[in-house]
Parts: structure tokens; C-alpha cells; sequence
């Protein structure tokens, strides 16, 4: 997958939080991702199984649609988290990633 500021910044929103259900709105927040990249981007991590996907119970909500989210797979942490260590002294991406590696 090309390395790129939005996929990077979609990695580092997934790992924030590595175990937890992503929610499309909450990562484009997140990520500062807007959804005309944002969801190709999840299209692309489903084809790689990165993430899979799932729907929100319709019997815990009311007055509303369900809501997709996305959870990361084994495969997604270790690859996404090569991703983020390879990137990580590239300098274009230095002032999205966290940590004091910069």
C-alpha cells in the first residue's frame, strides 16, 4: 500500500487505540482525514484484512440508522505498527506521528 500523509494519519488514529471499534466519523476527526479519503482508505485496509468491519446493534439505538465501525485485525497491528516504525524518520511525516522520535 503507498505510504501517504492520509493513510499514515489513519494509522495513527487506529493504534491510538488498537483493540477498539473505529467509528468513520470519529476517525475523521481523529485523523483530520476527510471521508473522500478517509473511506477509500478503509475500503483498502478491508481488501488487505487490516480492519474488518461490522454494524452497531439496531437494538441499542433509536431514532437513528446503525452505524458502521471498524476493528483492527492482528495482521492490521503488526502491519499498520511496521507501517508507522518505517515512516517514522522520514521526514514528511514527522509532524503527524507521535512520540519523541521526531
Amino acid at each position: 500500500m503507498r505510504k501517504t500523509q492520509a493513510l499514515v494519519r489513519v494509522a495513527v488514529a487506529l493504534m491510538n487505540d488498537p483493540y477498539g471499534k473505529h467509528w468513520g466519523y470519529d476517525l475523521m476527526r481523529e485523523s483530520g482525514v476527510r471521508s473522500g479519503v478517509l473511506y477509500p482508505i478503509l475500503r483498502r485496509l478491508l481488501a488487505e484484512n487490516w480492519v474488518t468491519d461490522g454494524w452497531e446493534d439496531p437494538a441499542v439505538i433509536s431514532g437513528r440508522p446503525p452505524r458502521r465501525y471498524y476493528e483492527m485485525t492482528e495482521l492490521g497491528q503488526r502491519d499498520l505498527g511496521a507501517l508507522l516504525a518505517a515512516v517514522r524518520h522520514e521526514a514528511r511525516f514527522r509532524h503527524i506521528l507521535p512520540g519523541p522520535a521526531r
